[in-house]
């Protein structure tokens, strides 16, 4: 992990409220970093080892099996579910696909809830026992921690330790698997890297990453400087709706994955991002304690958290424009 670059943060301090003192330093160190850098590690979630290694397992097996028997779950809807090919993603304004695969497991149905209506069910694949016990179970665990870091970004925040409960409840988030093959010569479009520079769309991202070189994030300065995950740490990094929220106070930071050197490219990396998103009828707009003489409202214009998704999918290739 590049610590210059990215702090690693303990958050059984934030959880401990027998000791203010340390529940309060949490919260002030995560929201420095998120305004300067918009990335942190969280080491100590409570996610046990074993639920990681099952949903990789899972995932392996998955991108394992021919082309034709995964293309089966290929549903369309901009990938909202399901599995989603080689070159089809692209970073915004670019016209390079990205070099990867991925699967997407999206929040399960509620009976009777009246979000149901408007999120697609999620699809399983059949030829792979215990997936959907595997990658549900990561996804729950997943949504819990991002909930206790939201917990903090509010308070950093000046607002209710709880403000983003009832916005976050039954979001759209997305658990989403990532296969990045081995590289090949003429796989992808001239300029084609594994995920091309970019900035998440999300409140929060969670990732689980691999061990191997690739992930870069860009700094103040203009430097891409490497972020090597680890296992006892999940990075945790600012999403462009937060960024829009709170009017640019917090940073959605420009990161990509880069095509790495020999022997790393010769073999494939996985990675398991978790994309934090708020209830679909959430109103972005720019929260009144970021606005200030200093920093006036860049977005006087509100936009649902739906409105703005859909709007991003299409920029990134996974949704046709409306005509």
């Amino acid at each position: 992990m590049s610590t210059e670059l990215v702090p690693i943060l303990d958050i059984r301090r934030f959880d401990r409220s027998d000791d203010p003192r340390e529940r309060a330093g949490f919260v002030r160190e995560l929201n420095h970093a998120y305004r300067e850098i918009g990335f942190v590690a969280v080491s100590h979630h409570g996610i046990p080892d074993a639920v990681i290694a099952d949903s990789y397992r899972a995932i392996k097996a998955f991108f394992e099996l021919p082309l034709a028997a995964k293309m089966a779950y290929n549903v369309g809807k901009g990938g909202a579910r399901g599995y989603t090919p080689f070159g089809v993603e692209h970073a915004k304004d670019s016209p390079a696909v990205d070099l990867k695969e991925f699967w997407h497991v999206g929040r399960e149905h509620v009976p009777g809830a009246a979000w149901t209506a408007h999120y697609p069910p999620n699809i399983w694949p059949t030829e792979i026992p215990g997936f959907r016990e595997a990658t549900w179970e990561l996804y729950r665990q997943l949504e819990h921690l991002g909930d206790r870091v939201l917990r903090a970004v509010a308070l950093g925040l000046d607002l209710d330790e709880h403000y983003f409960a009832d916005k976050t409840d039954h979001g759209n988030s997305i658990l989403r698997p990532i296969h990045y093959p081995p590289l090949e010569p003429g796989r992808g479009d001239p300029g084609s890297v594994r995920s091309g520079q970019h900035e998440d769309i999300n409140l929060i991202t969670l990732l689980i990453g691999s061990g191997e070189p690739g992930l870069e994030v860009l700094s103040r300065s203009g430097q891409w400087v490497p972020v090597t995950t680890i296992p006892e740490a999940i990075v945790v990094n600012v999403g462009d709706m937060l960024q829009r929220l709170t009017n640019d106070v917090l940073r959605s930071t420009t990161h990509r994955v880069v095509n790495p050197p020999s022997p790393y490219a010769e073999v494939p990396r996985y990675s398991i991002p978790f994309f934090l998103h708020p209830n679909s009828e959430f109103l972005i707009e720019s929260l009144p304690s970021c606005v200030t003489p200093d920093n006036p409202n860049h977005y006087p214009e509100p936009i649902t958290a739906d409105q703005y998704l859909t709007q991003r999918l299409i920029e990134i290739g996974l949704l046709k424009p409306q005509m």
